[in-house]
């Protein structure tokens, strides 16, 4: 037997095929591009997505050794991705880290509306999420949602595809619509962000009794699939890559370091969220009984690239290396990491946020500079397993930025816990291929195919003589964030233009 996921990611589409025992056999990667047509938005042409999926898909069975059994479907989350009653795109996909609805959602935190939507969702809201893109798009381009039927995300539209049934996962459906205790929509939530008439547009909601819809004709022509072969719905991405780090028991912790950072921790409740302070995001795992609480930042590996562009390097590995030539200390250089023209969205939120070099002086060189970007970036993810509150006793790494010895050593000091590797290339395929033979009866039970799939291929343990410094400058980080606070404040509400109709 084989079988397939895919993982379309933010800027890159994956495609594995995986043998009977679970071996990764051939992987296809297929570039995608951001489009970016005015000053913090952020677009993808779904077309081209969708292509770039069904290419990678067309190599990935011509590659393996016989036709797949099945095949599963994840995705970046989040945004806006509306289709009419045909199923075609009504223009471009707004994407998760867009940032036109800035003014939109900072009126909601100045009015409340973002804390009682967090009671009710678990999750604390942020510029991309549909609630505000179909908000804005309501006021400054109306005529995109009257020609759109269904809103979907960037799985649902692959999931769309290739089966021709329009779908939310629940972790997708969490934030912004779903009572998370519950587990249904909120009509409630519909009334807070005055968006009650889109309530039609939402499809059919999927749980985890319900992932599996067949392959369709159209698909086996477009992808090279076998006709009716299962096609099964995986929660989105920070879900699925939860899920293919082994992180499927309550008190499992990992990171994905992709192009956003996102540190999750696994549940098994989401009512006591429901009273903590308002940040980050909540969502149904995938894992019958529980729940992912995520802090998915604004920016992770698309800060690095930033770094590397900025010094006139050619890659974030040659940020590395000139990182790791760096003064212990960074030469008293310091980052905070909040470059997404969206702001900020965890471990707090601000949409206003802005990143900035200090500590500059005539004795800092490229190599301090290079050190105090990774530096700052690797405590974000300190700053966000803080506010998870939890204590876990390793912390799984996942994503391009763990290929780098350098960088997962830097993590394990800076959060002050061992870290792991997963053998896998791409661990949220592995995820969604996980959910795949669990909701298709070919493995009994998450815990199960856990165990026997999912491998470790390297641990690092923190450094202790780096922990004292390290957690003195983790100190001097939180410092220097709430000084620059005031001066975020100054260019509040300037993210991008708040018109036109170029949705």
């Amino acid at each position: 037997m084989t079988s397939l996921a895919i993982d379309a990611g933010t800027t890159t589409v994956k495609v594995v095929g995986y043998g009977s025992d679970g071996t990764e056999l051939t992987v296809s990667h297929r570039p995608t591009q951001v489009l970016r047509p005015r000053p913090g938005w952020a677009e993808q042409d779904m077309g081209q997505v969708w292509e770039a999926v069904a290419s990678a898909t067309r190599e990935v069975v011509a590659a393996l050794p016989e036709p797949p059994e099945l095949v599963a479907v994840t995705g970046q989350g989040d945004g806006a991705w509306l289709v009419d009653d045909r199923g075609r795109p009504t223009g471009s996909a707004v994407l998760w880290n867009d940032g036109r609805a800035a003014d939109l959602v900072t009126g909601w935190e100045r009015d409340g509306t973002l804390e009682q939507a967090f009671r009710i969702c678990g999750s604390r809201l942020s510029t991309g999420m549909p609630n505000a893109v179909l908000a804005w798009m309501r006021k400054h381009a109306p005529d995109r949602p009257r020609r759109s039927r269904h809103l979907l995300t960037c799985g649902g539209w692959i999931f769309l595809k290739l089966t021709g049934e329009a779908a939310v996962d629940e972790s997708e459906a969490s934030a912004p619509f779903l009572d998370i205790g519950r587990r249904t929509w909120s009509e409630r939530l519909f009334e807070l962000y005055g968006v009650e008439w889109a309530r039609d547009l939402l499809p059919p909601l999927r749980d985890d009794d319900h992932r599996v819809t067949a392959l369709t004709a159209t698909a086996t022509a477009e992808t090279g699939l076998p006709a009716g072969i299962p096609v099964v719905l995986a929660p989105y991405d920070i879900c699925a890559t939860a899920i293919g780090s082994g992180a499927v028991s309550t008190g499992r912790a990992c990171t994905v370091l992709g192009t956003t950072l996102s540190t999750e921790v696994v549940t098994d409740s989401a009512d006591c969220v429901l009273t903590d302070e308002p940040v980050g995001i909540t969502v149904p795992l995938g894992v019958p009984g529980h729940y992912l609480r995520a802090f998915p930042t604004m920016s992770g590996g698309d800060m690095l690239h930033w770094g590397a562009r900025l010094l006139g390097l050619a890659s974030v590995t040659d940020l590395m290396a000139l990182a790791e030539r760096g003064a212990d200390n960074t030469a008293g250089v310091r980052f905070l990491p909040y470059v997404s023209s969206a702001g900020e969205r965890a471990p707090f939120f601000d949409p206003a946020a802005r990143g900035s070099l200090s500590g500059l002086s005539l004795d800092s060189g490229r190599e301090d500079v290079a050190r105090a970007v990774v530096e700052g970036v690797t405590m974000a993810i300190r700053d966000c397993l803080v506010a998870s509150a939890a204590a876990p006793e390793l912390l799984t790494l996942s994503g391009g930025g763990a290929r780098s010895a350098y960088w997962t050593r830097l993590i394990a000091d800076v959060v002050g816990l061992p870290v792991a590797i997963p053998a896998d290339t791409e661990t949220g395929a592995r995820g969604a291929w996980l959910t795949g033979m669990v909701a298709t009866g070919r493995e009994p039970d998450f815990a199960t195919a856990a165990t026997r799939h999912v491998r470790i291929s390297a641990t690092f343990e923190p450094d202790p003589a780096q922990g004292g410094a390290l957690g003195e400058r983790y100190a001097e980080f939180l410092r220097l964030r709430e000084l620059h606070r005031p001066i975020w404040a100054l260019g509040r509400g300037s993210t991008g233009p708040d018109g036109g109709a170029g949705a």
